[in-house]
């Protein structure tokens, strides 16, 4: 293991921002880049990659990696907004990850993106740990950008339960995800259900992931298991439930669960008198995919969006 500050970067109003990576196995090989959270509160995230910094310097140190393999490690870009409990870069409310592939002589976002994706060039795999743009709790997934280079079916080697393929708008085109596979790296996004807290049972689900999916392309030896087999939908698959007002959102059913038509899902109540302002029911037959998590819910924002038992499958090579 090899610990080294990728780049620095004067900040206006605090210390300058150092950006550490990790790397293992064979040096100048870019085999695997791990990059963790580029939001102030993506907490989760990087405890995900910490665990996983763990657990590969002790593969390294057994000879467990193979000797074609090179891995890099990037657990946290954006300490700045991090320490002042901000999502986005605090001096000026931006998202390093709408800033992709950078430019570096612009913005400071635009400039730490630059530096970011300078250190990811070249490696065959990327994998970006990552939290949603919708604020709740998700099952853990991956997830790809449809950009005519994804490959779906490589993903199923992670053994996670689903893999979302997502169709770019035009916001998605700075992202991580979707550069780093323009450039030529097979990229996946790896969602766990938390955010701005730990998860340690779901980090430590996202680690296995990770390093099954070395063991299963041949790149280290760690005895993880088979893992779940991948069910592949189309993000538009999902659908989204929405309360017309706004108020207390109280759940009936959690992540996770099986629901049928016409369930009730969740109340919104009115905050003051308790009165049901709107009970929201299923649309279809399905399991709950994604989950609001704070208790106060605006008119129209996503209260959760279920998984249809019946939505199509997609299988590519």
């Amino acid at each position: 293991m090899r610990e080294e500050v990728l780049f620095t970067l004067d900040t206006p109003y605090r210390q300058p921002l150092a950006v550490r990576g990790w790397f293992f196995g064979a040096p100048g090989k870019k085999t695997l880049a791990v990059m963790g959270a580029l939001r102030g509160n993506e907490i989760q995230q990087m405890y995900l990659c910490s665990q996983l910094i763990q657990h590969l310097a002790a593969l390294e140190q057994s000879g467990a990696l193979s000797e074609e393999c090179g891995i890099l490690v990037i657990p946290c870009a954006n300490q700045f907004s991090m320490n002042v409990g901000r999502r986005f870069w605090a001096a000026d409310n931006t998202d390093i990850n709408r800033m992709f592939p950078g430019y570096d002589a612009g913005e400071t976002t635009q400039r730490i993106a630059a530096r970011i994706f300078e250190a990811l060039q070249g490696y065959a795999y990327g994998i970006h740990v990552t939290s949603l743009y919708l604020p709740g709790s998700c099952l853990p997934h991956l997830r790809i950008m449809k950009t005519g280079y994804q490959a779906p079916e490589t993903a199923r080697d992670f053994g996670l339960p689903y893999i979302v393929l997502r169709e770019p708008h035009p916001y998605d085109t700075t992202t991580l995800n979707y550069n780093w596979q323009i450039w030529n790296t097979e990229t996946f996004s790896l969602y766990t259900p938390a955010t701005d807290r730990v998860d340690a049972p779901a980090a430590q689900q996202g680690v296995e992931a990770v390093l099954r999916f070395l063991q299963q392309r041949g790149l280290c030896r760690c005895g993880a298991g088979a893992g779940e087999e991948a069910r592949i939908f189309a993000e538009e698959s999902l659908c989204s439930v929405k309360p017309t007002a706004g108020g207390l959102l109280v759940h009936k059913v959690t992540l996770g669960s099986q629901v049928w038509r016409s369930q009730p899902l969740a109340e919104v109540l009115d905050p003051c008198s308790g009165t049901v302002r709107q009970t929201l029911r299923a649309p279809v037959d399905g399991r709950v995919f994604f989950a609001h998590e704070a208790c106060l819910i605006n008119g129209y924002d996503v209260a959760m969006r279920i998984l249809p038992d019946k939505a199509e499958e997609i299988h590519q090579n």
